[in-house]
């Protein structure tokens, strides 16, 4: 029997094995591909129980099988394919269980647009949404431990998740959150499935605290490896197994639900925006602009401007009629700054406040404590239609890059693979000339875009993927990125996690002691390997480029 009609009796979801299904579901937004045998949509937490169960009973004879979890498949490193069973959580897992003005419960299928709909309601705010907000689902958020503009504030998703629900190795939902060293205690004497994870994962970070504590990089944030730091504290005496599944791409368990920690939503924000014609003193620059603790410091590069420019016509569908024209009517002015020079860098500082008079105030100080030849500022209304004032435009480029690049460049297309790198920003005026040449090198045509008040760059090369000259550049050119990355004591991936780009070079990163304890965690988890294989610690090079997409 084939496996799509054997899982139609498994589940009371959707089963889908048509081709047309299986190759939309064989692409996320990396540059790899892999086909599925088929798809499910699970209706909720019980249908994901039976599908974990059924994997397990059946992987002895059939080794291949295994669960992709799949949200809106806006993955950048290739977390959200597989050539098993993929399971889209869109569909039905969707619900927001409850809100309000300090917290939310909901599903990993619910978009997160959707989901800021409703908590803008309660006027809180989940604020560790990454660029593609207007795509991405909770699931993924989760799962990479997302990041994004207002990251400089407010830190990662791992901040502000309460607890989560997980359906496990064992085919059972647990609930998974902070507790007492009493409470581990109770756990770990359990005979079944929980007390020996716990267990066994506290043995782990226990016996081997100091290198564990010593190896989490020295970075305002990490989406590389599991969380291994971030699980057990001494001198807190909390114990906190979803710390490995946040970030954990689902390769240790299925994400059910998530309760989420909110904040506060400051009606009023600012925007200063610098254009930069000469970078030698991006250091300075850097340093006093977060002397002024922004909620948000972002840039892009002459490239990412000039492509925006180009393919303006584009923003008329994303926009609608009105919109659009008002976003041309802005640019006028900045026609005239051009006059002055080309900038290298676009520099982008907000400032929130409860009320517009903080917020400009805030502004000016910075702009008249940088006096910065071609420089200037806009002041937008709310955060709610800042299309108002004409700071949008900047939000639109920088947010709105990856995917003009995806869909207007013909003949290349978008290889994220050395996407996500980040280098302390007092690294970052020898840094980045540094990364130029690279990019150089390798003769590659790359936007450079990223949340400069932590150093976070997301480089997304323009390549010819199905030539195999330019397939070849990928291993030398991401082996030179790295070692430059590594040499100032960088991350490999701040936000877009590892998948299947960057997994085969954790041990570069980490060494192997540290990357066999992630091999541990995995093996831990999911002795069968039933969760979303070949991603992370389970990674291999050779299989990555051999799934290099070559047609698009």
């Amino acid at each position: 029997m084939k496996l799509a009609e054997e899982l139609s009796k498994v589940i009371k979801g959707e089963v889908d094995a048509t081709a047309k299904t299986r190759e939309f579901y064989s692409h996320d937004a990396s540059l790899f591909e892999l086909k599925p045998e088929a798809v499910v949509f699970p209706q909720d937490s019980a249908d994901v129980q039976k599908l974990v169960s059924y994997v397990a009973k059946n992987k002895a004879t059939n080794p291949k099988l295994s669960i992709t979890p799949r949200s809106a498949g806006t993955d950048m490193s290739g977390g959200s394919i597989g050539e098993s069973i993929v399971a889209d959580f869109t569909r039905h897992m969707n619900q927001l269980y409850e809100v309000s003005a300090t917290k939310a419960r909901v599903q990993p299928g619910m978009y997160y647009r959707d989901f800021e709909v409703e908590t803008l309601k309660h006027n809180a705010l989940m604020p560790s949404y990454p660029a593609s907000r207007g795509l991405c689902a909770i699931g993924g958020i989760v799962n990479n431990n997302s990041g994004g503009e207002k990251s400089l504030e407010y830190g990662k998703t791992m901040n502000f998740v309460d607890t989560i629900k997980v359906v496990l190795a064992d085919g059972k939902e647990y609930e998974l959150g902070p507790i007492t060293k009493a409470q581990l205690d109770q756990k770990m004497k359990q005979k079944d499935f929980e007390g020996k994870l716990y267990s066994r994962i506290f043995d782990l970070v226990d016996t081997n605290y100091a290198a564990i504590k010593a190896a989490k990089p020295h970075v305002s944030k990490n989406a590389t490896g599991y969380n291994l730091w971030d699980v057990w504290d001494r001198k807190t005496g909390i114990f906190n197994l979803a710390n490995l599944v946040i970030g954990g791409q689902g390769t240790l368990g299925i994400l059910t639900e998530a309760k989420f920690k909110l904040v506060p939503h400051k009606p009023h924000s600012g925007l200063l925006v610098l254009f930069l014609t000469d970078i030698s003193h991006l250091g300075d620059v850097i340093n006093k602009v977060l002397g002024y603790k922004p909620a948000t410091f972002e840039s892009f590069d002459d490239v990412t401007l000039w492509l925006s420019i180009k393919f303006m016509p584009s923003f008329l569908k994303m926009l609608g009629t009105i919109k659009f024209i008002h976003l041309l009517i802005s640019l006028i002015p900045d026609a005239f700054m051009l006059m002055h020079g080309i900038p290298k860098l676009i520099l982008m500082v907000e400032f929130n406040g409860d009320t517009r008079d903080e917020v400009r105030e805030k502004i000016h100080a910075l702009h008249k404590d940088l006096d910065i030849k071609h420089s200037y500022y806009h002041i937008s209304a709310t955060e709610e239609d800042p299309t108002e004032e004409s700071s949008e435009k900047y939000w639109i480029m920088r947010r709105q890059s990856f995917q003009l690049l995806r869909s207007k460049v013909k003949d290349k297309h978008t290889a994220p693979f050395i996407d996500d790198l980040v280098v302390n920003p007092e690294h970052l005026p020898d840094f980045l000339p540094k990364m130029r040449l690279i990019i150089k090198k390798y003769d590659l045509f790359a936007t450079i875009a990223g949340h400069m008040g932590d150093g976070n760059f997301h480089i997304i090369p323009l390549m010819k993927l199905e030539d195999r000259d330019e397939r070849a550049k990928l291993e030398p050119a991401m082996r030179e990125t790295n070692e430059l990355v590594l040499s100032y004591g960088g991350s490999l991936s701040g936000e877009h996690n590892d998948g299947m780009i960057r997994g085969p070079w954790l041990e570069q990163m980490y060494g192997p002691k540290i990357t066999g304890y992630f091999k541990d965690v995995k093996r831990i988890f999911d002795p069968e390997n039933i969760f979303n294989p070949h991603k992370k610690a389970d990674s291999d090079w050779d299989y990555s480029m051999a799934h290099v997409r070559d047609h698009f």
